[in-house]
């Protein structure tokens, strides 16, 4: 596994009708791979999973995040958390270490309307990449729809 500081850790949720409704998941230099999504819609109950991953898997996850250049952003101009959700992303690869906030991103019109476009819609498709990431990895070692439904 690699050497150098590695932790990758990514949350969105919201407390609703539903309860505290969330997905979460995080990367760790040893290759470890948590995930978490707990939805009380329709009454479905939380999905826990850990995985060991290898470290071509660790290496493709820092190829994504290191060509996204989101290590230059900053949250500062971001939206805020509020009654609809927040986001966080925190990232340590070698001596960076980095961690944004910012409140749901519903689609491409919240980042284009928000204070910093650029900076925000970055984080927008880092995210997506890494949730269809972690979803395909999940899907692939437990046969199971990370999204609800593995009925």
């Amino acid at each position: 596994m690699p050497t150098e500081d590695f932790y990758i850790r990514y949350y969105v949720g919201h407390k609703g009708r539903f309860g505290h409704e969330f997905l979460e998941f995080e990367f760790r230099r040893d290759g470890k791979l948590r995930y978490a999504n707990n939805s009380h819609y329709k009454q479905e109950t939380m999905i826990r999973k850990e995985v060991t991953v290898s470290e071509s898997v660790l290496l493709e996850l820092k190829r994504i995040i290191e060509e996204s250049e989101i290590i230059k952003e900053d949250d500062h101009n971001w939206p805020e958390a509020d009654k609809i959700g927040k986001q966080e992303l925190e990232i340590v690869i070698g001596d960076e270490h980095i961690s944004f906030n910012t409140g749901k991103i519903g689609s491409l019109l919240d980042v284009q309307e928000s204070k910093d476009p650029d900076g925000l819609r970055i984080f927008y498709y880092l995210v997506q990449d890494l949730k269809c990431f972690v979803f395909s990895l999940i899907t692939l070692h437990f046969k199971i729809n990370p999204i609800g439904n593995d009925r």
